[in-house]
């Protein structure tokens, strides 16, 4: 009986020694993460920032880019801009990147170059100046038969007379 005892006592002891393991992270697990005193919400596949300046503004993209996981390159690929889309940028990071969230919400998805994206007021003013311009005619020249060798031409930009 003693024994049984024994046996029971040791196996309930081994058991409360236990822990339940951690919970496994997956890319699509959502983490918080502090960063120069603003928490950020954001999937596990996406890196955290280093530095962090909160912006907080409606954003609209110039043309379809990709959202990456890091602030540079070397990130991998989390979704794709949609050209004229209307984005939060949450903060501006390292190495002048934005990290955006979708439009009215606060959860960071990625990070993409500062040139990819403009304020959503500014957005039909840079696109208007960024069509390309018509040429303007070529103003014409007055010229003048001298003799039957040579002319003379007035410049239309300064008026003087150039002989040839």
């Amino acid at each position: 009986m003693k024994l049984r005892n024994l046996l029971a006592l040791l196996i309930v002891a081994s058991v409360v020694g236990c822990k339940a393991p951690p919970p496994k992270m997956t890319d699509d697990t959502l983490v918080t993460s502090e960063v120069n005193g603003v928490t950020l919400t954001h999937r596990y596949a996406v890196s955290a920032p280093t530095e962090f300046t909160p912006v907080d503004a409606s954003y609209r993209a110039l043309y379809p880019g990709y959202i990456m996981s890091k602030p540079d390159f070397s990130g991998k690929v989390i979704s794709q801009l949609e050209s004229g889309g209307t984005y939060t940028v949450l903060g501006q990071v390292e190495h002048n990147w934005l990290a955006v969230a979708e439009q009215d919400k606060d959860q960071l998805i990625g990070y993409v170059p500062l040139r990819a994206l403009v304020k959503s007021e500014l957005y039909a003013q840079t696109l208007k100046s960024d069509r390309p311009r018509p040429k303007r005619a070529a103003k014409k020249s007055t010229c003048v038969s001298i003799d039957s060798a040579s002319k003379a031409c007035q410049n239309a930009n300064s008026g003087t007379w150039i002989i040839d």
